[in-house]
């Protein structure tokens, strides 16, 4: 029996998380498609939307670009709120004690994939 795998969920490559580990990545179609990035730590990888709590934009300037200097936080570049990888909580900044939006994944031969079942159009 083989099954078949849902390319419009693939984010990335385990691999493209080895020297940068944050990728950022637009799935789904239309007008407002999920705009997220991951975050590998270790053998997790940690996924977020790229939306700030504190003003609805995206918190990365440059593609890719979401970790403080010692890769220790994810940072939102326009107004230096700090998060934590493993929960998104935002630990300073002006929306302290808020999160980032969390989005479910799964590791499958060697790729990161949006979680199975998961539409992307849910977060529009």
């Amino acid at each position: 029996m083989t099954s078949t795998i849902d390319t419009g969920r693939v984010i990335c490559a385990l691999h493209d998380l080895a020297e940068r580990p944050c990728r950022a990545f637009t799935l789904g179609a239309g007008p407002w498609p999920l705009s997220g990035f991951v975050v590998r730590r270790g053998d997790t990888i940690h996924a977020y939307r790229n939306r700030c709590p504190h003003a609805g934009h995206p918190l990365n300037l440059k593609p890719h670009d979401f970790l403080t200097p010692d890769r220790s936080l994810i940072v939102c570049f326009s107004h230096g709120a700090l998060f934590e990888i493993a929960t998104g909580y935002c630990v300073d900044g002006p929306c302290a004690g808020q999160s980032l939006e969390a989005l479910p994944v799964e590791v499958i031969g060697g790729h990161v994939f949006l979680a199975e079942g998961v539409d992307p159009a849910d977060y529009e």
